[in-house]
């Protein structure tokens, strides 16, 4: 038995609460799993993990060596790493997942300078809206804009994303070119909603002038859940949109969206790295979210200094 490879067998299983999932991320048969596991049991003299038809559960003495065992197995991914000469160079494969707009405008265009600065990280990049299991998919780090309600996940805020309010000029020929927010709530304007992930649902958006504040939602005829889609809906005419200003400057530029109540303030939108709680975070890891953390201080950079 390879103790290495018996040892992230084990934590993946922990991980993933599956032997076929854990084989899948391992690139192993679910047999050659099985027979890991049971093999370090059968070392250490102790039942690591109960298993049933429907799922497998870390016993408690599973969870304390599973402790163990992450810690253990970072150590020695970075002692791999912390040789001198161009071995020192942090090297492996990342799994992300980033939302689309991000990654087609600002961290697909700078990868480049990435890979020249880290040539032996591989990285697997799942570009989507959507909710990410992480632990489940086997993902090293997600980014995502607005609050994040899963508290269990460990996370740095990366940036603050300016908001602005903007229209077509197709939709102001048609509907009219609003004087207050309040009007969105009225015929004949119209906005694109944007099915947020964590509720399936459009949310408000908080407006400030002055002494005046508003939760503004707007009505919609159309609603999509990504946020290129959402982008296409509005420079399609389909109503006013609520953009980070990184998606709306190139447009703004080329008069395909005009900027509405602009003596209006947004809250800024947070931007999250967030990562599985449970592992210790690689060298890999670590150099690309203070990548991420360097780029987008060009493009949105923090209001305040945060507290990691």
């Amino acid at each position: 038995m390879d103790r290495f490879d018996a040892m992230q067998a084990f934590s993946r299983v922990v991980e993933a609460g599956s032997f076929t999932k854990a084989a899948e991320t391992l690139h192993m048969s679910k047999t050659t799993v099985t027979q890991l596991v049971q093999q370090l049991e059968a070392r250490l003299r102790v039942k690591l993990l109960n298993r049933t038809t429907r799922k497998v559960n870390v016993t408690a003495d599973g969870a304390i060596y599973y402790e163990r065992v992450i810690k253990l197995l970072a150590d020695m991914d970075d002692a791999e790493t912390s040789l001198s000469g161009a071995s020192a160079l942090p090297r492996g494969r990342l799994r992300v997942d980033v939302p689309s707009p991000l990654a087609r405008l600002i961290l697909l265009p700078a990868l480049p300078e990435f890979h020249a600065r880290y040539p032996d990280i591989q990285i697997d990049i799942g570009v989507s809206d959507r909710i990410v299991d992480i632990i489940d998919e086997n993902v090293d780090c997600v980014v995502r804009g607005g609050e994040l309600l899963d508290q269990s996940l460990m996370a740095r805020r990366v940036a603050d994303l300016q908001l602005g309010v903007f229209a077509a000029p197709s939709y102001l020929a048609r509907a009219g070119t609003p004087q207050h927010p309040r009007e969105l709530e009225d015929s004949p304007h119209r906005v694109v909603g944007f099915l947020w992930a964590r509720t399936g649902k459009p949310v408000p958006y908080a407006l400030r002038n002055g002494s005046e504040h508003l939760q503004i939602k707007g009505r919609h005829v159309l609603a999509v859940d990504d946020g290129n889609a959402y982008l296409a809906a509005g420079l399609a005419g389909m109503g006013v949109l609520w953009l980070p200003r990184y998606m709306s400057h190139a447009h703004q530029a080329r008069g395909e969206l005009v900027p509405l109540f602009e003596n209006w303030q947004l809250e800024p939108m947070p931007l999250y790295v967030a990562y599985p709680p449970n592992r210790h975070v690689s060298l890999k890891l670590r150099v690309f979210i203070d990548w991420i953390v360097e780029l987008m201080a060009q493009h949105a950079p923090l209001m305040t200094r945060q507290v990691d």
